[in-house]
């Protein structure tokens, strides 16, 4: 592919993804001043200077604009990076998992545009409509399910294996909290410097062995072992 080409791609996505994050503006502003139901994706359309064609060739419905587009794929060249894995451990997650988990989530977050307005813009809408946290149940559980996948690939292992959905599970954790902190309206620190001091919390807590046979007691469902 020549450069050319790569700019012309590179360039329609960028003009795809402001026309996605101007409906989505558009959408959650209206839902946050009148609920979903209090005004019609034609008034989307004559908001964000679109047709209803371009409309629905985006999104759906009006709750999936208001969403947002939380389930677009990563870029490829993201992606190719995080499963370049020379360290996997046949059976057990690679000990090059937890460092290539921050160099996708600090690219990502730094590529992108999304603005702290944005993000209020998104918390006042689902506070005007309550319906919408049902969605976003089914859809964060979604991109659990997705994101398993995606740590199973690159490890060589089932998405069901305890290891990937523990990583999962206690990653997704620690990136909800840092964007939390990184979008409240007094942070001043950077995205980066956040989700480190949380990985790091995070790894210095399981860092610690667990309790032994003896701290914890007898365990009532285990079965006694006869005497020799």
């Amino acid at each position: 592919m020549t450069n050319s080409a790569n700019f012309d791609g590179g360039l329609r996505e960028r003009k795809r993804a402001a026309t996605r994050t101007a409906i989505t503006a558009v959408a959650r502003s209206f839902t946050a001043a009148r609920g979903l139901n209090g005004f019609t994706v034609e008034e989307v359309c004559e908001e964000a200077g679109i047709s209803r064609r371009t409309f629905f060739n985006y999104f759906h419905t009006k709750e999936d604009a208001v969403i947002g587009s939380f389930s677009d794929e990563l870029p490829e060249d993201v992606l190719e990076a995080f499963n370049e894995n020379p360290s996997r451990t046949p059976g057990s997650i690679s000990g090059t998992l937890l460092a290539a988990l921050h160099v996708l989530t600090v690219t990502l977050m730094e590529r992108s545009s999304i603005s702290r307005t944005e993000v209020q813009q998104f918390i006042a809408a689902v506070t005007a409509e309550p319906q919408l946290l049902a969605r976003l149940t089914v859809e964060g559980e979604a991109r659990e399910r997705q994101f398993a996948a995606l740590v199973a690939a690159r490890e060589g292992l089932d998405p069901e294996h305890p290891e990937v959905m523990t990583a999962t599970v206690l990653f997704g954790a620690v990136s909800k909290k840092t964007a939390q902190q990184f979008f409240s309206e007094d942070n001043t620190r950077s995205y980066r410097g956040i989700l480190e001091q949380n990985l790091n919390a995070a790894r210095k807590l399981f860092a610690q062995p667990l309790a032994t046979n003896h701290q914890l007691g007898n365990n009532p469902l285990e079965t006694p072992k006869d005497p020799a």
